[in-house]
């Protein structure tokens, strides 16, 4: 999301949703076990808060498959969310740039995130989010759902359009707040490297991907939690959702899944940064010479 003023929007677009599709398969099972965590468990169980533990535990009990329930819906969500979201990053950054410096200050920088995050909840993301959480929350319950689009049918009949944007409020604050916290943090720390001259290689970016990860995990937590539970099988919505978090757990509830969200964040910012970067690196040349092609 640092990428070259200059990079096409098809190149920004194409390589977003290709390092999306990496990112969302490579780090899936932690996803699968911090919404798991993240749904409403019967009274008086525990609930295991490693991550590994949660992983090892389906594994053992239902299966690898069970591990992967969703994950279509995720890779297919988060390749039209990165893309939308590089993409968008781009074209808002370049309106809100300093014409002479071509910069952004902080505030613009974090403002332009937020939109673009927003534009990618609306969308993207809230659609394919509420699809794979019913999955995940479906497979350990009453396993009406015979596929991902099986799912989306019977949640359009019984709920219409509405009903795939379930928790659209909490998945766009987290949304704007994710993006915004992430492209900040990243841009700061490549801005703090360029100036002191340190080379950028792949290790550098996936370096600074995981600690703008781990940034945006902490801050943006309450309102992934709420997401996740407007998005159960029945759904809720956000008040409802919000009430039976405290219910359940008290305000630190809100924080519920933080440790397996972690476990994926770690390296889902590393490797969405990187495989940015290698993906641009493949499709500018194949855009490019097209592209001056036409001008000549």
């Amino acid at each position: 999301m640092s990428h070259d003023a200059a990079t096409p929007p098809i190149v920004s677009l194409g390589a977003g949703g290709i390092a999306g599709a990496i990112e969302a398969a490579a780090t899936y099972p932690f996803e699968f076990a911090k919404t798991r965590v993240q749904l409403r468990e019967r009274k008086g169980v525990a609930t295991p808060k490693n991550p590994f533990r949660v992983v090892g535990q389906v594994y053992s009990q239902e299966g690898i498959r069970a591990l992967y329930k969703g994950c279509s819906t995720l890779v297919i969500g988060s390749i039209g969310k990165d893309g939308v979201r590089f993409l968008s990053f781009d074209m808002i950054k370049n309106y809100f740039k300093d014409p002479e410096t071509g910069t952004l200050t902080p505030l613009r920088n974090l403002s332009a995130g937020m939109m673009s995050g927003v534009v990618a909840s609306i969308t993207c993301v809230t659609p394919t989010e509420r699809i794979k959480t019913a999955l995940i929350d479906d497979a350990r319950n009453e396993r009406r759902y015979r596929s991902m689009m099986h799912c989306v049918r019977v949640v359009f009949k019984e709920e219409g359009m509405l009903g795939l944007y379930r928790g659209f409020a909490g998945t766009t604050l987290k949304q704007a707040g994710a993006t915004a916290f992430r492209m900040g943090t990243y841009n700061i720390l490549k801005d703090y490297e360029r100036n002191r001259n340190i080379p950028q290689s792949t290790l550098t970016n996936f370096a600074n991907g995981s600690v703008a990860g781990i940034v945006t995990t902490f801050a943006t937590q309450p309102f992934d939690t709420i997401k996740t539970r407007c998005q159960s099988s029945r759904g809720a919505s956000t008040v409802e959702a919000f009430k039976s978090v405290v219910a359940d757990y008290g305000v630190r509830g809100f924080w519920k899944g933080t440790t397996m969200r972690l476990g994926r964040t770690v390296f889902s910012g590393g490797i969405l940064f990187t495989s940015y970067e290698w993906a641009a690196a493949l499709l500018q040349p194949l855009v490019v010479p097209k592209q001056e092609h036409v001008r000549g």
